[in-house]
């Protein structure tokens, strides 16, 4: 059975890396389970056309009771005792999340939420990106998944052009390997080829602009 996904928007405006996080998760999950709340009026009126139509609302989640019921929503919480596990999909039906979780270094946004008295779930020790939070989730709660089986690359480096590479501070879902390459050259290699991160799709292209940003200003 679908879960449904909140993320509580706690910033003005929406960056561009925030839209691409936030437009992964709607692709994935699809429109009809994913919440926006707390967006202030200027962002709902901003909201671009592929995440309008998710279910989008300047409400906070403390105020849809009507609509999300307190006892059906479980907050993903770094500091819980508690690991998220297949079993939680038996008892909640909305995974509520902080907005933006992937800030570096982290700020405790999900606090804010821990004070509304909701039961919480961990997903590890390791900062994770938003989209990455979400679909580690979904992968435990709707794909039976534990938590300790799931495959995931930390800091991973992203190679941007020929020389230039980018270290990103948060854990991914880590891509399955490709196919080996059979060449003899290949053969020949011992060193162990790194796993990737699952990206949402347009990051790396940003990654290159706002790195390329970085430089001008020296």
């Amino acid at each position: 059975m679908a879960k449904n996904y909140i993320i509580e928007h706690m910033e003005e405006g929406m960056h561009e890396w925030c839209k691409l996080e936030y437009e992964h998760m709607v692709s994935v999950l699809g429109p009809d389970h994913v919440y926006f709340t707390a967006l202030t009026p200027k962002t709902l009126a901003d909201m671009p056309e592929t995440l309008a139509k998710a279910h989008c609302h300047t409400e906070d989640v403390l105020t849809m009771q009507d609509r999300i019921p307190h006892n059906k929503v479980c907050l993903l919480d770094p500091s819980s005792p508690y690991p998220l596990s297949p079993e939680d999909a038996d008892t909640y039906d909305f995974f509520l999340f902080g907005g933006i979780l992937g800030d570096d270094p982290p700020r405790d946004r999900t606090g804010e939420l821990r004070k509304l008295g909701f039961a919480t779930r961990h997903l590890g020790e390791v900062q994770m990106t938003t989209d990455t939070a979400v679909n580690v989730t979904r992968r435990v709660v709707e794909g039976k998944i534990p938590l300790d089986k799931i495959p995931f690359v930390d800091h991973p480096e992203i190679k941007l052009r020929k020389k230039e590479t980018v270290t990103m501070p948060f854990r991914y879902i880590a891509l399955p390997p490709k196919e080996a390459d059979a060449s003899d050259e290949s053969k020949k290699s011992k060193k162990p080829k790194k796993p990737e991160p699952l990206l949402p799709p347009g990051m790396i292209e940003l990654l290159i602009k706002d790195n390329d940003a970085a430089l001008d200003l020296f």
